[in-house]
């Protein structure tokens, strides 16, 4: 009988800016797992808020659980902060998710199993919104949806930065290759897709690798959704990716906010994401 091979460990990769009220739900969803991970990386990218002393916390709470801190002063932003805790990674297979986000118990596990089989070196899966209501359809919708995306995208499959995995070795790969994004106009998860499927490196999709998250993204004002959905063809377009069959997503997104947006705001659910929204140099001035 022949020994069936170790599966691969799974570090779990939380980019974080002043997250300090969901970080600890964050890290309790990554902490109670049917398979534990190898380590759980808190990237703190010059958090002003108590995001760092909320994560000490839950590491003294958790002495077990590997949790650790890697931070990333040097710039502002999800590009360099990701690459930071990727690198920072010593598991075979890199999980990333956000900091609103809430693993399905089995995640681990269901990345184990998914990597293990070799078909592909980087996957996504579905998520579902545990802060809207008729979460179970809300789940089945996307992961249709998420599917349907796959057929049409050929060769560039997206990533979703919120939930999904890629292995260490492919990292590297790509380390040198992807884009820094310092003027942050691109999705960065979609720029890391595009540098794999550029070197040849195959991307699956994972039904079972599922994560609830937050739709706070539908509280931002419309000017700085519109200026989130259009990463998408901002990031083709940098690429020099002319293939409409992949904005199909921009479509949905567009189509879906009115209503949603204004049933968030009708039940003050106002808690705009602060990644990803309006150019660095709007955020910059309204600051001031």
């Amino acid at each position: 009988m022949t020994d069936s091979p170790t599966p691969p460990t799974v570090s779990i990769v939380i980019p974080a800016y002043n997250e300090e009220a969901g970080i600890r739900h964050c890290l309790v969803a990554a902490i109670e797992q049917t398979v534990a991970a190898h380590e759980i990386i808190v990237v703190d990218n010059k958090s002003t808020d108590g995001t760092r002393a909320a994560v000490e916390a839950m590491q003294a709470a958790f002495p077990d659980a590997n949790i650790r801190i890697v931070v990333q002063d040097a710039e502002q932003g999800i590009t360099p902060t990701r690459n930071a805790g990727f690198d920072a990674a010593t598991g075979t297979v890199i999980g990333r998710i956000d900091a609103d986000s809430a693993l399905s118990a089995n995640w681990v596990e269901q990345v184990q199993l998914a990597f293990a089989t070799g078909d592909f070196v980087a996957a996504s899966g579905p998520v579902e919104y545990y802060d809207m209501p008729m979460r179970a359809f809300g789940h089945h919708a996307d992961d249709t949806f998420r599917k349907l995306q796959v057929k049409l995208a050929g060769k560039y499959v997206f990533l979703f930065g919120t939930n999904m995995a890629i292995t260490k070795e492919a990292w590297l790969a790509v380390r040198d290759d992807v884009c820094p994004d310092r003027e942050d106009l691109m999705h960065e998860d979609i720029d890391l897709a595009v540098h794999l499927a550029l070197k040849g490196l195959k991307i699956g999709y994972v039904s079972a690798m599922v994560v609830g998250m937050s739709a706070r993204r539908l509280d931002s004002a419309p000017k700085d959704y519109l200026y989130y959905v259009e990463r998408f063809k901002r990031t083709y377009d940098a690429h020099g990716i002319r293939d409409l069959r992949l904005l199909a997503p921009m479509a949905v997104f567009l189509g879906i906010y009115p209503a949603l947006h204004a049933g968030r705001r009708l039940t003050e659910r106002r808690t705009a994401q602060q990644w990803g929204g309006v150019p660095k140099s709007v955020a910059a001035a309204d600051a001031d």
